[in-house]
C-alpha cells in the first residue's frame, strides 16, 4: 500500500474516533429502524467546520451500497476539484477501511468510480456545478440518488437538473451547505419547504463537531467579521446589506508619515495591485506587507471620464505611469485584474513579474473585511480615493432582492484592487493568527 494512502487511512481513523449525536443522525436516518427512513432526503446546513461534510458523504455511499446494485449515483461539488479537496480526500480512506474496493471507470466517464463491497457494485459520478452550463454535464443520466456538497454555491439550474435525474424508485436527495442570504434560492425553495418536501433538516454549529478543539473554534471565530461571522460561525441565514466594510475606522485604519513604521521599506514585501480600466478608472495600489499588517502607502487613480482628465490612455501610457509610480523599488509582483490580457502583456514586455488575481468576489470580500476589522490593513491618509471608495462600497440592493449577493458596481475600483491582493496573497490561516 502506498505510504500516502496508509497515512490518509491513519488520519481518517484518528479523525473519526467519535461522532456527535447529529453526525450519528446523518449516518443512520435512512436505516430500517429510523423514524425518518421514508423521507425523500436530508439537508445539513450551518456553521463551517461543524462536521457536516464527511458524515454526509459517508452516509450517502453507505445508503447507496446498502439499498441498490448496479445503479448510478451523483456526487457534486462547486467544481470537481473542490469536491476532491473537500470530500474525496477523506471519503476514500474511510471506504477503504470498511473494505470497499474503488475502481476508476474512464470507459464510462472521466470522473466515474465503481464502488464494490461483498459482491455488490454501484457507479458514482462526480460532477462540478460551477455555472449555468454545468447542467449540461448531468443531463441524460438516470440516477438512484444525488449528493450536493456546498449546494448554496451552485446554480439553481444545475441542482434542478440533478434532482430531476433521480427517477429510480427509492432515490433520495442529499444537500449540504453553509448559510447564505435568506433570499437565496436554496433557502426559499428547499430549506423553507423541507417539511412539505419530506426532507430531514439538521442544523449544525461548531460544537456539533467533536474533532474541533476550543483553540481551533476560537481561531475560526477570529477569522470572520460582520455578516460572515453570523453565517459561518453562528450558522445563520442573514442578509448582507448596506455598507460592505462597515467595520472601517479612520482612527484605526489610517496612518500618516509619522505613524508609518520607519523600516517598512526594508522589511516589507512590496506588491502593486491593479484594477484595470480604459473607459473605467485605472487604479494602482502600492502595498507593503510586513508579515502581519498590510500598509498601503500610495495610490494611482486615473478616470478618463473626469473633468480633470478627459483623455483615455493606451496600455503603453498606463505602463509608463506605472513605471513612474513604482520608482526604483521594484515590487515582488504586480497583481492584475485577470481580464486585462493586453496590459499584462505590456508589463511583461517591460520585465515586470505579473500574476493574475484570484477574482473570487465573495471570498475576497470576506477576507478583506477581516483584514480591515482586525486592523491588519492600514491606508496612508494621502490615499483619498481608496478612503472614499472603501467607505462607500455597498451591496447591490436590486441584486439582493433577486437572491444574488454582489457589490454595487459604482466607485468600486480601489476595493476591487484591494480584494485582488488579499484573495491572491493572504493565506486564510493568517487571518486567525
Amino acid at each position: 500500500m502506498a505510504e500516502s494512502i496508509r497515512k490518509a487511512i491513519y488520519n481518517a481513523i484518528i479523525y473519526f474516533v467519535a461522532f456527535s449525536l447529529k453526525q450519528k443522525k446523518i449516518l443512520t436516518w435512512w436505516t430500517p429502524d429510523s423514524p425518518y427512513r421514508d423521507y425523500n432526503g436530508i439537508i445539513a446546513d450551518g456553521a463551517i467546520r461543524a462536521g457536516k461534510t464527511v458524515p454526509m458523504a459517508m452516509s450517502f455511499v453507505f445508503w447507496a451500497m446498502d439499498t441498490f446494485e448496479s445503479q448510478n449515483f451523483g456526487m457534486c461539488g462547486k467544481s470537481i476539484g473542490a469536491f476532491k479537496r473537500n470530500v474525496w480526500v477523506w471519503l476514500k480512506p474511510v471506504l477503504l477501511i470498511r473494505g470497499y474496493k474503488i475502481k476508476k471507470r474512464p470507459d464510462i466517464s472521466e470522473n466515474c468510480f465503481e464502488f464494490s463491497r461483498q459482491e455488490k457494485s454501484n457507479f458514482f459520478h462526480i460532477f462540478g456545478g460551477k455555472d449555468e452550463r454545468s447542467q449540461d454535464l448531468i443531463q441524460g443520466i438516470t440516477l438512484a440518488g444525488i449528493y450536493f456538497d456546498e449546494v448554496a454555491l451552485m446554480p439553481e439550474s444545475f441542482v434542478n437538473q440533478g434532482t430531476g435525474r433521480c427517477s429510480v424508485e427509492g432515490a433520495k436527495l442529499w444537500f449540504n451547505c453553509n448559510p447564505d442570504s435568506p433570499l437565496h434560492w436554496f433557502k426559499v425553495n428547499w430549506l423553507d419547504n423541507a417539511a412539505e418536501l419530506k426532507l430531514l433538516h439538521l442544523h449544525f454549529v461548531m460544537d456539533d463537531n467533536p474533532s474541533l478543539s476550543e483553540k481551533t473554534k476560537e481561531n475560526y471565530r477570529r477569522r470572520y467579521i460582520g455578516v460572515f461571522f453570523k453565517r459561518f460561525v453562528l450558522g445563520l441565514w442573514v442578509i448582507a446589506e448596506g455598507a460592505i466594510y462597515d467595520m472601517w475606522s479612520d482612527e484605526e485604519n489610517l496612518f500618516n508619515d509619522e505613524t508609518q513604521p520607519p523600516a517598512l521599506k526594508y522589511t516589507g514585501r512590496r506588491t502593486i495591485a491593479v484594477d484595470y480600466g480604459t473607459s473605467n478608472p485605472m487604479v494602482f495600489l502600492d502595498l507593503w506587507d510586513d508579515g502581519k499588517t498590510v500598509w498601503q502607502v500610495n495610490e494611482y487613480y486615473y478616470d478618463s471620464k473626469s473633468r480633470d482628465s478627459g483623455v483615455q490612455k493606451t496600455d503603453s501610457q498606463y505602463a509608463d505611469d506605472l513605471e513612474a509610480f513604482i520608482g526604483e523599488d521594484i515590487p515582488d509582483e504586480i497583481i492584475l485584474d485577470p481580464s486585462a490580457a493586453s496590459f499584462k502583456a505590456e508589463l511583461r514586455q517591460r520585465g515586470y513579474r505579473v500574476k493574475d488575481a484570484d477574482n473570487e468576489v465573495l471570498d475576497g470580500i470576506r477576507m478583506t473585511a477581516t483584514m480591515i476589522g482586525r486592523k491588519l490593513y492600514r491606508v496612508h491618509e494621502r490615499c483619498i480615493h481608496t478612503r472614499q471608495e472603501i467607505t462607500s462600497y455597498v451591496w447591490d440592493e436590486k441584486a439582493r432582492l433577486r437572491g444574488v449577493e454582489q457589490p454595487l458596481k459604482v466607485k468600486d475600483h480601489c476595493p476591487d484592487a484591494l480584494r485582488y491582493f488579499v484573495k491572491t496573497k493572504i493565506k486564510p490561516r493568517r487571518l486567525a493568527a
